[in-house]
């Protein structure tokens, strides 16, 4: 099948889309899929077998293009037109797989040319802007028929998870099938070893946050919750891994603010091959997130880590955390921290919440169980443009939501 594959992000990146973009290229080239990806300049090259990359211009004053909208990346959006239109006047496509906001390139390649898409969904784009940019709310029922119209002309909505499918069964999609992110770890390289506490010269328990810096993660709320924690628990540090610059600049202050800057490290990124290395040596791991629906990748990884996870009792996490596999606080400085100091305070929940983590990852978040669910799709979808065609005219839909 020949598959225009849409990704409006930096492929590749060690961070939540990119790396869930990933997992998907690499499904379909085992698949033996023909796809042609579109991406923007910036990313580290990767090589899949039947799939090419096709990057936007080189811009040079767009370098370090975060998670998020931004200007940056509607620059980047406007120059993927550039590769889209000479790929679709040179070969006839049975399928566009299009990431976020690329459905709307997917909407309109389905009008014109009449080739079905698929909406991979990793969150709710009207949602992320107004969550973002508060002065957007007015507009939400203008974007939220935007996105509706997407999702239902789309043949079928990937969602990450099951709240992001909930949400919009009030469009009544075709088909929606739930694609859950899965664990990144991986065996520790063997030439790669690192004691952090000898390097940091602490001999503290250990917290540990990896991923972006942006607001939504709940970053503030979690230097707020530790500087209370260190009231009961002053042998404790927090290490910080991930960020860009400006947003590592942004927590050192507020963690010069609040006191507790000799107990904050901000390590900066680090490969997601090393993550292993890393998470192994956290004695709790804590995903403090305040907004948002889908539940951030690092979860997965973070419980199959074997270490005990503290996560904010929000449905971003409960929908797949329950207070057997986590613990779980209300998102706020106070009770976050109160469940802090508990985890710190008792080895053997933390033993007991790390085992029944890991087991819940081996059990249901696998590459292989990724891969076998992925397949299902496109198996049936292979029936489904075999029977119909993409050029055999509008597809008439009827409103079922389905796992194939």
């Amino acid at each position: 099948m020949d598959i225009l594959f849409l990704t409006p992000q930096p492929i590749y990146q060690d961070r939540g889309s990119p790396i869930a973009v990933d997992l998907v290229l690499r499904a379909l080239s085992e698949r033996k899929e023909l796809v042609d990806a579109v991406t923007y300049h910036e990313g580290k090259d990767i090589t899949y077998e039947n799939i090419s990359i096709h990057r936007t211009l080189n811009i040079p004053f767009i370098r370090n293009i975060k998670a998020g909208f931004s200007w940056k990346k509607m620059i980047c959006d406007f120059f993927m037109i550039f590769k889209i239109i000479p790929l679709l006047l040179k070969k006839r496509y049975q399928l566009v797989h299009a990431v976020e906001e690329a459905v709307f390139f997917a909407l309109i390649i389905k009008w014109l040319f009449k080739v079905p898409y698929i909406y991979d969904m990793d969150s709710s784009l009207a949602q992320q802007m107004t969550e973002q940019f508060l002065w957007l709310w007015p507009l939400s029922p203008i974007l939220n028929f935007f996105e509706g119209l997407a999702v239902k002309n789309a043949k079928v909505v990937i969602p990450v998870c099951d709240a992001l499918a909930n949400d919009i069964e009030k469009y009544k999609p075709e088909k929606v099938v739930v694609l859950q992110d899965i664990s990144l770890l991986n065996e520790a390289p063997a030439d790669y070893r690192i004691d952090i506490k000898k390097q940091l010269g602490t001999n503290n328990l250990m917290l540990m946050y990896v991923g972006n810096l942006q607001t939504y993660q709940g970053i503030d709320m979690l230097l707020e919750s530790f500087a209370l924690a260190l009231k009961n628990f002053k042998q404790t540090d927090l290490v910080i891994i991930g960020g860009v610059e400006d947003d590592i600049h942004k927590y050192k202050q507020m963690s010069k603010e609040l006191g507790i800057e000799k107990n904050v490290y901000f390590l900066g990124p680090k490969p997601v091959e090393h993550l292993a290395v890393y998470l192994s040596q956290a004695d709790i791991l804590v995903s403090p997130r305040t907004k948002g629906r889908n539940t951030p990748m690092k979860v997965y990884s973070y419980l199959h880590s074997g270490k005990p996870l503290l996560a904010t009792d929000m449905p971003t996490h409960t929908q797949i955390l329950d207070n057997k596999v986590a613990m779980l606080a209300a998102p706020s400085p106070q009770a976050y921290a109160e469940k802090m100091v508990e985890l710190l305070a008792d080895q053997n929940l933390r033993t007991t919440l790390g085992k029944a983590g890991e087991q819940l990852i081996e059990d249901q978040y696998s590459y292989n169980a990724f891969r076998k669910k992925l397949n299902q799709l496109f198996d049936w979808l292979k029936v489904e443009i075999d029977d119909h065609g993409p050029t055999s005219g509008p597809v008439s839909y009827t409103s079922t939501t389905s796992t194939p």
